[in-house]
């Protein structure tokens, strides 16, 4: 799709389209929606962001609350690399001389009204942060250099930030902290409800093998081990292949076993559930 802008043809990006679910914490999900709710036509939707371990379903949060909305959904990944142009607008060499510019997933949800997924926002550099400071505020615009335009978001249009709670990410500027609020705290599940997104992911997963991983995320976590329902995700999914490889001659104990070594190390074998291990 071609919009212009100020005269100039601007290309935006296609929305994400993903077969996810949201399920359990539902205290979570309605803090977003709150979030991004306006109740007065003098009234802004909030830039939340959202807060956890890397696997605890920030993403999908995110993208779940947005589809309960009924709209589009642009993801952007944020590295260490991302350029303020690559959160805006590229220029695309298009034959001798002549450029396309082409817009960011953020700059597309903005122009068609959609919700804006910022993902792992604190990988990214102040110097990006910055290029998005007048979108955030009451002004809800950003200004490409490149293009030469001042792009205007949508009525509709919503952000959320994913950010990983760990030690390979920058500190937020506070002028950029002031601007995504509130903050949204996602922590591990419960058990029935770490069990369900086991069952979302894995329909086809042996329910021995998912309670054992369930057990196994439950006891990994009340011993403050970071790990996730993810990991859970690939052990059970690696040890259900295992065992169909050996048209499940091989012991649950010993698929379980390979798995969590394969996927976490040789600490993590510690958690598994005693009866898996004296099986």
């Amino acid at each position: 799709m071609i919009v212009e802008i100020d005269g100039v043809p601007i290309h935006l990006a296609h929305p994400d389209e993903l077969a996810v679910r949201w399920v359990g914490q539902e205290e979570v999900m309605r803090q977003l929606l709150a979030a991004w709710l306006v109740v007065d036509e003098r009234d802004l939707p909030m830039n939340p962001r959202l807060i956890g371990k890397p696997g605890v379903g920030k993403t999908t949060l995110a993208y779940a609350a947005a589809r309960r909305l009924g709209r589009e959904v642009f993801i952007m990944q944020a590295t260490v690399d991302t350029r303020p142009e690559d959160l805006l607008v590229t220029p695309v060499i298009e034959g001798e001389k002549k450029l396309r510019y082409v817009a960011s997933a953020l700059v597309s949800a903005m122009v068609r009204g959609g919700i804006a997924i910022l993902d792992e926002g604190n990988r990214m550099s102040e110097k990006s942060w910055a290029s998005l400071a007048p979108l955030l505020d009451n002004r809800r615009y950003v200004e490409s250099i490149v293009a030469g335009v001042k792009i205007r978001a949508h009525p509709n249009f919503r952000i959320v930030a994913t950010m990983n709670d760990d030690a390979s990410t920058f500190d937020l500027p506070e002028y950029i902290q002031s601007r995504l609020q509130p903050q949204i705290l996602i922590d591990f599940p419960e058990r029935e409800e770490e069990l369900e997104i086991l069952r979302e992911n894995l329909p086809f997963g042996d329910q021995q093998i998912l309670d054992y991983v369930t057990d196994f995320l439950q006891v990994a976590h009340s011993n403050e081990e970071r790990y996730t329902v993810r990991d859970g995700i690939n052990i059970a999914r690696f040890a259900t292949k295992v065992r169909a490889l050996e048209q499940n001659k091989m012991p649950l104990r010993d698929a379980l076993h390979l798995a969590v070594l394969q996927t976490l190390g040789g600490e993590a074998l510690r958690y598994i559930p005693r009866a898996v291990a004296q099986d």
